[in-house]
């Protein structure tokens, strides 16, 4: 007993002095540095040599502990150079969005905080740069005032918060608590959504008890956009999903038409805008929005359009009282206060402090910033799109915000062409199906990304389609 005990304080009195060694946290801002000064000049995707170079993480788990100076080389030496050089122009792949440089410096001091955001009396801090963000963000959207905003990892998660607060509150309205009775027997409630809803939304469904076969998937028009006239008859118990911004098209559904029809009926309506929500606080693009104020609920994304770091989801709901009790939990440990405490509002007890990120994010953008922010990203995906129809190009999308869709109007040419683009290191751009044909997915995204950046791949396009067509003789 007493030599394990020993055993024990040596590692402890190891890391107490580990704590205290200065020179390592210099050496992990040295590295970071140096990462950040060349991540312009990387291959936007590894090469093979970096790639090989992970195989040297692979090793079985030491028996002792490891020296941390030699923990962090490793990982700036084999790590830096396989990353995916995403913070850089260049990257236009899955909506990833750069890093504002003040949100960055405050990831690296809020690290150093490790702060738990669950309760007020666990960060009075976090607890209250979030209640400013609520308000804040609530402001820029144009939402109506009092809605409650919760702050996860993602619009994944933020999905699934909104649409379980709504089919709770459907359900509460029928006479039916699912807190207390669950779902079994509980009275029918019907899910609608466009065609081209986004995995997400299913995935959170389906999480939710809410199966993809008993859907009603209302068909949507050429760009993806959910169709009016074909939605069936809304009441209160529907739950009704609209996009703001097709995943592939970019297109923002008719908000205005149907959530004016969804709120008189008595429906829920959540409104999935990981990216595209963004466009509610432009000033020129705030039309694609309008009406989507309306709503009960929102999810967004602030590492998407925003360029805050990841991972930094956003729910929004206009019935605070709805989500509190679709998320909510008790505990005779759990101190509730008077302030804000952030837990209510999402499925999380521990988490961290990403709220402060995107504090940091707002405030280097205000907003006029972020206005100019979203429109320098559509006006940088339009000029994508005109360089890329010049080259022969077909774009079959209307570039309404910062999608653009790409086909060489051969199905093989088409996935050839991206095969090579994404190996060439000069830009990286995913792939997608639209209208049953592949297509090169372009999402603009970063603040980084200049006009040259796009010359330069638009002229890695033209080359990897010579190179493809090349290849098919």
């Amino acid at each position: 007993m007493t030599q394990k005990k020993t055993e024990s304080n040596i590692v402890s009195d190891k890391f107490r002095k580990d704590a205290l060694d200065w020179s390592l946290y210099e050496k992990a801002r040295e590295y970071a540095l140096d990462y950040m000064k060349t991540v312009l000049d990387r291959p936007v995707f590894p090469g093979k040599e970096a790639i090989e170079g992970l195989e040297n993480f692979r090793e079985d788990l030491p028996d002792s502990p490891g020296d941390p100076h030699s923990i962090l080389e490793k990982l700036h030496r084999f790590g830096s150079p396989a990353t995916v050089a995403q913070t850089g122009g260049r990257y236009f792949g899955f909506v990833n969005g750069g890093v504002i440089p003040a949100a960055l410096a405050a990831k690296w001091l809020v690290d150093a905080w490790d702060q738990n955001a669950v309760l007020y009396v666990t960060s009075p801090t976090v607890s209250v740069l979030e209640d400013v963000c609520e308000g804040w963000l609530t402001d820029l959207f144009g939402l109506p005032e009092g809605t409650a905003a919760g702050f996860v990892g993602g619009s994944s998660t933020a999905t699934l918060c909104g649409l379980a607060a709504g089919r709770d509150h459907l359900l509460k309205a029928a006479g039916w608590d699912v807190s207390s009775k669950g779902l079994f027997g509980a009275p029918e409630i019907r899910v609608v959504l466009g065609a081209g809803a986004h995995s997400t939304v299913y995935k959170a469904l389906s999480i939710l008890g809410l199966g993809k076969d008993r859907l009603i998937k209302v068909p949507t028009d050429e760009q993806g956009r959910i169709r009016p006239d074909e939605l069936p008859e809304l009441d209160s118990r529907t739950l009704l999903i609209l996009q703001a911004g097709n995943v592939n098209s970019g297109a923002f559904d008719p908000f205005s038409e149907i959530c004016a029809k969804a709120k008189d009926a008595g429906a829920w309506t959540h409104v999935d805008g990981a990216f595209g929500l963004w466009a509610a606080a432009s000033h020129q693009l705030k039309y694609l929005t309008a009406g989507m104020e309306l709503a009960d609920s929102w999810s967004v994304d602030a590492h998407k359009t925003l360029n805050a770091p990841y991972d930094s989801g956003i729910v929004l709901c206009r019935h605070r009282e709805a989500l509190v009790q679709a998320l909510h939990m008790s505990g005779s440990y759990i101190v509730y206060s008077e302030n804000r405490d952030g837990m209510l509002y999402t499925p999380d007890m521990s988490r961290r402090a990403r709220a402060v990120e995107l504090w940091a994010c707002l405030m280097a953008l205000g907003r006029e910033g972020v206005s100019e922010l979203v429109e320098d990203l559509q006006r940088k995906a339009a000029y994508f799109a005109d360089g890329l129809r010049r080259e022969g190009f077909e774009i079959p999308n209307e570039v309404c915000f910062n999608q653009v869709l790409v086909s060489c109007r051969d199905p093989e040419l088409t996935k050839r062409t991206l095969s090579l683009i994404q190996a060439s290191g000069e830009c990286w751009c995913g792939g997608a199906v639209w209208k049953e044909e592949p297509v090169i997915r372009i999402s603009v995204c970063s603040y980084r990304t200049t006009l040259e950046d796009i010359d330069r791949s638009i002229r890695a396009f033209v080359q990897a389609r010579k190179e493809a067509g090349q290849g098919n003789k």
